[in-house]
């Protein structure tokens, strides 16, 4: 029964992943001509429709919702209470940041894509560039508190910590980021390279909680 609990769990996650994943490609999918210095403020986000926007930002709200439910049930998977704890707290401080940094971006976007169906295309870039660049400290800070429960649970994992084969340490969701980011770089400029860039980190979710089913249908297999 508590299998079973850590999979649906997981599959929340899975389906989290989705949500934002598709806000993601929903709010960057498009021309990836650029004329500024932003290169995400493209041609094709200034024609993106609104409704587009709208939608990814709504899925912002039952993501987290599911991540939460998958990223708390994960602490489970540690041995000790004390570094359970560690983790709990860990986590909860960085799921505090995604939906404002999903908000910040999609509203620089939503005014980008405004400006330049409603005659003021000239001027959209350097009020947008000047908008992101007042407050463009929200993702250093936002990526300082999200970063280090990953970081954390990598250090648990390759010090046996965990439930999981030290080997496991290495599906950490920061080495598959790096890894598609990677890949991300060797594919042609195109729509598609934008919207599997800026879902980089749902992408990376996804095979993380992937590789944790994988291992709870393994172990189960064994124990049958």
């Amino acid at each position: 029964m508590k299998r079973n609990k850590q999979k649906l769990a997981l599959l929340c996650g899975l389906l989290g992943c989705l949500c934002y994943g598709g806000g993601d490609w929903l709010m960057m999918y498009g021309d990836p001509g650029h004329a500024g210095a932003l290169i995400w403020l493209t041609e094709g986000t200034a024609r993106i429709p609104l409704w587009r926007y709208d939608l990814a930002m709504a899925l912002a709200f039952p993501g987290i919702l599911l991540y939460g439910i998958a990223l708390f049930a994960v602490e489970t998977y540690i041995r000790g209470d004390k570094e359970r704890k560690v983790y709990h707290y860990l986590n909860a401080f960085g799921l505090t940041p995604w939906i404002a940094l999903h908000l910040f971006y999609i509203m620089i976007l939503v005014l980008f894509s405004w400006m330049n169906a409603n005659g003021f295309a000239a001027e959209s870039l350097t009020v947008c560039e000047g908008l992101f660049s007042r407050l463009s400290w929200l993702v250093p800070v936002s990526e300082a508190l999200m970063l280090p429960v990953f970081l954390y649970w990598f250090y648990l994992q390759i010090t046996g910590k965990t439930v999981f084969p030290k080997t496991m340490a290495f599906t950490n969701v920061l080495i598959l980021f790096a890894v598609l980011k990677g890949i991300s770089l060797l594919l042609p400029v195109s729509a598609f390279r934008l919207g599997f860039t800026n879902g980089l980190m749902s992408e990376s979710m996804i095979l993380w909680f992937g590789f944790m089913l994988i291992w709870e249908g393994d172990r189960r297999k064994l124990q049958v």
